[in-house]
């Protein structure tokens, strides 16, 4: 049994081969990537089926290195571990997880023997596992109402700079749907309560929702580039089917 861990950091790769060699004794060899981009690599070299990832890195972070792993091996075993339970996190694996696949998530302040249990409830039984203590941060840290997943869309293209009647082509949605989510978002990160700066002078919602987003860790710096990235593909899409619409009519 191969495994592959990704982690740039050498004293936590230490750590982890440490615990993977005591927690499995089923693995033969453990081959070990710097960043996202030469995890991908290993990953399709070793046609790999159990990693063991750091979300955070330099380069290219875990959630996209992930997507691409699993995009080429749907069944591949990831366990994430972070040192961050932020709620962006969270919602960026559930975006990209294969159905059926096997994952798990866990801190790197959780006990060795809670890191052993994860490491062999993922990797051996295919479980899906997130450390409980990953919900009491959040439960701990969180000041705002949770966010709906069509919230989410909308808060994250928004984000990005999308208007209105954008946000409502790529999700799909009527523009008085996308409004009335947006009315949502406000209330639930507490922008209506800010409505207005001394002096009467009014306050921008929309970037008053993604800075209080950026600092209640619903959306994160990692989150956003995985989001501008998606973005550009959809909007290279797009101009290519209004090419096709265009050729078509002329030739039609």
């Amino acid at each position: 049994m191969k495994l592959l861990l990704i982690e740039d950091d050498k004293f936590h790769a230490d750590y982890l081969t440490k615990a993977v060699q005591e927690a499995l004794p089923e693995v033969t060899e453990i081959i070990h990537a710097l960043d996202g981009y030469e995890g991908e690599a290993e990953a399709r070299r070793l046609a790999a089926q159990f990693v063991v990832m750091d979300l955070q890195m330099k380069g290219r972070n875990g959630i996209d290195a992930a997507r691409t792993i699993w995009a080429e091996r749907p069944q591949t075993r990831i366990l994430f571990w972070s040192n961050y339970s932020d709620e962006a996190y969270m919602r960026g694996i559930a975006r990209i997880v294969p159905q059926d696949s096997s994952y798990g998530y866990v801190l790197k302040t959780a006990t060795r023997e809670r890191l052993h249990l994860a490491l062999r409830a993922v990797l051996l039984e295919a479980q899906i596992l997130v450390d409980q203590q990953i919900y009491k941060v959040q439960r701990q840290t969180q000041t705002h109402d949770t966010l709906t997943d069509s919230e989410y869309s909308v808060l994250i293209d928004m984000s990005l700079g999308l208007s209105d009647k954008l946000i409502a082509k790529r999700q799909g949605m009527s523009l008085r749907t996308v409004q009335n989510r947006l009315l949502s978002l406000y209330d639930k990160l507490g922008v209506d309560s800010l409505e207005t700066a001394p002096g009467n002078i009014a306050i921008n919602k929309r970037t008053r929702a993604i800075t209080r987003a950026l600092n209640l860790r619903a959306i994160n710096p990692e989150s956003l580039e995985s989001a501008e990235r998606d973005l550009q593909k959809w909007l290279h899409r797009s101009r290519s089917h209004e090419r096709t619409e265009i050729q078509d009519t002329e030739t039609g």
